[in-house]
């Protein structure tokens, strides 16, 4: 995939370069701390670490200004089945997107943690929440199947980072990396701060990258 479409934000410098902070003149070195792969990635997400926790007091400002872009594109104001996700207390607060697209009819997606997989359940409202793995809330609605994930037009995919070719760095885990060759007909935006949207991310040639991301 070549460059993807980018909302905003600008592009911290990635691997094999030093990542400078957005407010702070103290540099992260990444050349000859470790070599491409896992141990990259952990430098990776060591330093958004450290920029969310410099951030923490505008984080609620940046999620604010990110769903207003969401809410704005084309794609979610065409899309009729969404997957979305419930943010964790250091992610983009998409809740406010939640709410909208289950109160103007649409079906809503939530990723649900079964083992080693993400399931995908319906949201049928706040009240139907429930706290599940890693402490994040997930829908007790129906099942999802597999064979009905064609039908998902919109995909908002939550990160440590992303670049612009549309390359992701998630936690560590793997879910959405073996979720996300299962949506075939979706568009994938990636969704971050604009400190998370990096100039590079480490991937692999399997790993399967996002059509844009919005920060």
């Amino acid at each position: 995939m070549g460059r993807v479409r980018q909302e905003e934000g600008k592009e911290v410098e990635g691997p094999s370069v030093s990542l400078r902070r957005n407010n702070s003149s103290e540099d992260l070195p990444i050349e000859g701390e470790a070599g491409r792969g896992s141990g990259q990635k952990a430098i990776l997400r060591r330093f958004v670490r450290a920029q969310k926790r410099d951030w923490a007091a505008r984080l609620s400002e940046l999620s604010a200004e990110i769903c207003y872009k969401v809410l704005a594109s084309a794609a979610w104001q065409e899309a009729g089945t969404l997957l979305l996700y419930y943010p964790l207390p250091d992610e983009v607060d998409v809740r406010t997107l939640i709410a909208a697209a289950f109160e103007s009819g649409r079906r809503v997606l939530l990723p649900v943690v079964k083992g080693e997989e993400l399931e995908l359940h319906l949201y049928e409202g706040e009240t139907s929440l429930t706290k599940g793995a890693f402490g994040i809330m997930e829908p007790t609605g129906p099942l999802f199947a597999p064979d009905n994930y064609h039908e998902i037009e919109l995909a908002l995919i939550p990160g440590m980072a992303f670049d612009g070719a549309g390359h992701r760095l998630g936690r560590g885990k793997g879910f959405y990396d073996r979720l996300l060759p299962k949506l075939t007909n979706a568009r994938l935006t990636g969704i971050c701060f604009p400190f998370q949207f990096l100039g590079e991310v480490p991937a692999e040639p399997h790993d399967i990258s996002v059509h844009e991301v919005i920060s």
